[in-house]
């Protein structure tokens, strides 16, 4: 399957469409995206393969543009409060294949292929180093949920690809 390319013949000043209209929304062929108060819409992605969801995210105006505009994934992190490229630190790229954005155009599917670790290991999306984000599944034992890992092994050392980096997750 071919990734996404980055669009050579995008007018630069090219925006978003106003919303006017519910028809023009939901049934249009503007992308009208509808951001959250705190100008962010979520963005769920999907290995373009094998269907895994990897992470979830949040993507801002800019973050969209250029995930459209480059076909790499960009996110805006709430916790850093900043832009990021998927793997800018580990080399673990998100290549966009396919956009998806649901019917009132405030959530969005990005369909991607993913790159290795720069530093070794196997394709991933999780800084912690699993395969996914989504490495564990709740269950209800004693009458309380508690988790359960459903990927056992990592696919990389954190540790050796993220070396000198802070970690993201915020307490």
């Amino acid at each position: 399957m071919n990734h996404h390319p980055k669009i050579e013949s995008l007018d630069p000043d090219w925006d978003f469409a106003s919303r006017r209209s519910i028809e023009q929304v939901e049934e249009g062929f503007e992308l009208t995206p509808k951001f959250d108060a705190s100008g962010t819409l979520p963005c769920i992605t999907q290995h373009v393969e094998s269907g895994e969801i990897l992470m979830f995210a949040f993507m801002n105006k800019e973050a969209l543009t250029l995930t459209i505009e480059k076909g790499l994934a960009h996110y805006w992190s709430r916790s850093r409060q900043k832009l990021w490229v998927k793997g800018e630190t580990s080399g673990m790229r998100q290549q966009v294949h396919q956009i998806l954005i649901d019917d009132d155009q405030d959530c969005i599917i990005i369909k991607v292929s993913l790159t290795t670790p720069t530093k070794g290991g196997n394709e991933a999306s999780c800084h912690v180093g699993y395969r996914t984000c989504f490495y564990r599944e709740v269950k209800v034992s004693s009458n309380k949920p508690e988790l359960r890992f459903i990927e056992k092994d990592k696919a990389f050392d954190p540790a050796l690809v993220y070396e000198g980096t802070a970690n993201p997750t915020k307490l």
